[in-house]
Order: C-alpha cells, then sequence, then structure tokens
C-alpha cells in the first residue's frame, strides 16, 4: 500500500486477487474517513438525484441557500414534458431562522407555490440546519395537503447523517409514500423500470425496446416521469432495476407491499442489454414477447458488433480506470472494456456492497485495483501507478484526469450522448476511442506541471 494512503482507508482498498483467491471483503458502506476528501456525496445529495427528474414536481429546499445551489439541475435529465424540475427553489434559512425556527418561512413558500405554479406533488428537502433546530416539516406538509389538495413529502435528509447511500434510501421511501395510496388498483401487463434518468435519453431508447418486443412500460423512476406516471407503478407486474445502488430498497418495499416481484438489470453494454431484455420476458412468461425480444436482440447484436468492429484496433492493449456511483454500473463498464480488448486496471464506486466488489474482482482481474468511496490522492496515486490511459467517471473526476494527461468518458450526470441499450455501445466505443487516441495526451505529460 502507498505510504501516504491514510491507515483507516486500507481496509477499504483491495486487488482483484485479494478479493478472489485470498477472500479479503473490502470494507464499505460506513461515513467517509474524516481528512480523505471523499468522492462521495451528502445524505441530501443522494435523495435529490434521485427525486429531480420527475418532471412535474417542485422541488422546495428547507435550509440554507447554499444547499439549493449545490444540487441546482444536478440531473442532466431530458424531459418529454415540464421543465419545472430544473428549476432550484430554497427558503433560505439565516441566522434569525436558527434562533426562532423557520416554519414561518417554509409556510410562506408553500403558499407561493402553489399560488404561482400549482405543481401537483411538492417534495420538502429538510437539510442539514433544519436538523439541527427541529422544524416540524411533517405538521406543515399535513397541513398544506389538507389546504391545497396536492401531495406534499417530506425527505427528511440532512447531510449530516450519515452519506450518499442513506440519500437514496430515504428518497425511495418518499417515493413509496408518493404511490402507496394506489396500491390496490387492478394489475395490469406492464413493468416499471427503476433507476434510470434520462441523462442523454437513455429511457426513451429502452422504452422503444420494451414497445417492440409487446411489453408496456408504466412507470420509470424516475427519468422523464410525472407524478400521473408514477401513481401507475403499484399496477405493473415486474420491476425492472437498473440502477441497484439507489432502487433497490424501494423494488423490496414494492414487493412486500404490492407483490410485484423485481430484477436487476443493465442496459450498459452489448452483453448486458441482450440479458436485460432476455430475463425480464423470461420472468414474465410471454412466450410471443420472448421470441420478439431474441430476434431484436440478434438484429441489434449483429448491427452493434458491425459498427464497433472499426474501434477495436484503436484500443487493444489500452488501459482503463472507472470511478462511478454504484457497482452494477461499474460491473458492466468492466465488461465492455474487456469486449473492446482493454484492461480494467482500477475500479471503484461509491456506493458499491461487498457483494458488488467480489463481483468486479473477478471481473478485473487479480491486478486490479478496487476500492470503495476514493479520494483523489488515491485516484491519482493508483491511476499513475497501473498507467491507465483513460478514466470513466463524473464530473468531479473530470479534472484529476485532465491533470493527469488521461483521456476522460463523462458516464454520469452530464453526459450528452446516450450510453445505454444497443445504440449506447457504439456511442460509448467511439467516446473512448476518439478520447484515448487524441493527440493532446501526448502534450499533456510532457508538461511539466505533471512531474
Amino acid at each position: 500500500m502507498p505510504q501516504h494512503i491514510l491507515e483507516d482507508r486500507e481496509l477499504s482498498i483491495a486487488t482483484g486477487s485479494d478479493l478472489t483467491s485470498e477472500g479479503k471483503t473490502i470494507k464499505c458502506g460506513q461515513n467517509s474517513v474524516s481528512g480523505s476528501v471523499s468522492q462521495r456525496a451528502c445524505v441530501y445529495c443522494g435523495a435529490r438525484v434521485v427525486l429531480n427528474p420527475i418532471t412535474d414536481a417542485f422541488h422546495l429546499v428547507h435550509g440554507p441557500i447554499g444547499c439549493a445551489s449545490y444540487t441546482w439541475d444536478i440531473r442532466g435529465s431530458l424531459s418529454s414534458d415540464s421543465e419545472l424540475f430544473r428549476q432550484s427553489f430554497s427558503t433560505d434559512l439565516k441566522e434569525k431562522d436558527v434562533i426562532f425556527g423557520g416554519v414561518v418561512k417554509l409556510k410562506q413558500a408553500v403558499d407561493e407555490i402553489m399560488a404561482r405554479f400549482n405543481p401537483p406533488v411538492v417534495f420538502i428537502y429538510s437539510t442539514c440546519l433544519v436538523g439541527v433546530i427541529g422544524d416540524d416539516v411533517d405538521s406543515v406538509c399535513r397541513e398544506s395537503e389538507r389546504r391545497y389538495g396536492a401531495r406534499f413529502i417530506n425527505v427528511k435528509a440532512p447531510g449530516f447523517a450519515g452519506h450518499k447511500a442513506l440519500g437514496y434510501k430515504l428518497a425511495c421511501e418518499a417515493l413509496f409514500e408518493l404511490i402507496k395510496p394506489f396500491r390496490d388498483n387492478p394489475k395490469v401487463k406492464g413493468i416499471n423500470i427503476l433507476g434510470d434518468y434520462n441523462l442523454a435519453g437513455e429511457i426513451w431508447i429502452i422504452k422503444n425496446y420494451f414497445k417492440e418486443v409487446g411489453l408496456k412500460v408504466l412507470s420509470v423512476f424516475t427519468g422523464d416521469s410525472s407524478y400521473e406516471s408514477l401513481i401507475k407503478a403499484p399496477t405493473a407486474s415486474l420491476n425492472v432495476v437498473q440502477c441497484a445502488g439507489s432502487m433497490t430498497y424501494l423494488a423490496k418495499m414494492m414487493e412486500e407491499s404490492f407483490n410485484i416481484p423485481y430484477v436487476k438489470a443493465s442496459f450498459f453494454g452489448l452483453e448486458d442489454t441482450a440479458s436485460a431484455l432476455m430475463k425480464t420476458v423470461d420472468l414474465l412468461g410471454d412466450s410471443k414477447a420472448r421470441q420478439k425480444a431474441k430476434s431484436l436482440v440478434e438484429r441489434e447484436g449483429r448491427k452493434t458488433h458491425e459498427a464497433v468492429e472499426k474501434y477495436l484496433p484503436l484500443l487493444k492493449g489500452k488501459k482503463a480506470a472507472i470511478f462511478v456511483g454504484g457497482g452494477f454500473k461499474a460491473v458492466s463498464l468492466v465488461r465492455q472494456f474487456k469486449a473492446l480488448g482493454l484492461e480494467t486496471v482500477l475500479v471503484g464506486t461509491q456506493t458499491g456492497s461487498a457483494e458488488d466488489y467480489e463481483l468486479l474482482g473477478e471481473l478485473a482481474g487479480p491486478s486490479a485495483v478496487i476500492l470503495d468511496d476514493a479520494n483523489p490522492a488515491e485516484l491519482e496515486t493508483f491511476m499513475r501507478q497501473k498507467g491507465a490511459d483513460i478514466l470513466v467517471g463524473g464530473v468531479k473526476e473530470r479534472p484529476l484526469a485532465y491533470k493527469l494527461g488521461v483521456a476522460f468518458c463523462d458516464h454520469n450526470h452530464e453526459r450528452k450522448a446516450p450510453l445505454a441499450g444497443f445504440a449506447g455501445v457504439e456511442n460509448f466505443a467511439r467516446e473512448i476511442t476518439l478520447s484515448i487516441n487524441s493527440p493532446v495526451w501526448a502534450l499533456a505529460r510532457a508538461s511539466s506541471f505533471l512531474d
């Protein structure tokens, strides 16, 4: 282990061989180590990124203005309808409100919201300051529902309560509260997709696949969703969980309360997209849908192989590093890189489980570095040590890659090209090929500031 890695972080870092042959387990799901400047976000941020793409919802941040600005338009989600969710609203609590309480401000904000926007659902995020001063936000929600007839849901997400994964859980509880009144509606033949946020139009691609095989997508949690679409969720026959980290908790609650089974799936990569489609139709027991899905997979798979083939010589022997939010996405990325001829030398996540890391160790190989909740110093150390040619991550990792003279691929909130489905495989191959083979990196590595 490098000397400047914090001692408390050593249990959260391993190699593939540690996890497979030696049976080591990575320490994960813990609060970030103080002083490590973790890449992981706070509880409130975790809740907001899950709920934000609901297009006609109103997101009111009950706290200081900084919390609202931090998460303004935090998901680059595309909408086919309302753009209300792109706004960020705050009660802007100040020192005086810490002393006397912020309930009056909150009620005034609710009155203004309903007079100007009249949304069907309002999520009120109780942030750190509210967790300290103890405003009774639940009573404001109950009173507002009686007065206006809309849904008001308190998302109790003080950032200091834990880390991003807890925020996911709180968002799931808020969504369950939203759809619970419709639990007795009759079941229909259809599915829900949990954990796709339509960052670059992915959910439209996935919906088209299911439309072609004859399956209706009733609700999406939460990309390009609306109040009216979400309340149809309890009538579905199956939940397809795309982002296991953010949505497995909701899927389990829906299975227990609504008797809706769920399957974990990924639409990233050729292998995983084909598997997701076939698993879904198999679980529903629809022979016609299965035949259509099989034809779709064969047709699109053949086209994708032909489209990607020209990139393979330019990628052979390159090394990839991955740092993303959840373990399921990381698994799909490792598989994609292997199919394209790249070796994954570093892979980490913000919210992965011990089972995720064991699987990543098997897929990435014995010498790959596997780590949970990394900080920039660790990422830099291991990327240099392993000679990574490209880093796949999010907005916080981009500057680090550029500083090191390493190519970068955004696989998170701000990407512009869809990377899911069969079309996403070609987009991904093209993007990493162009990035890795850009001549700018040789010039950057030669610069003195990298020494």
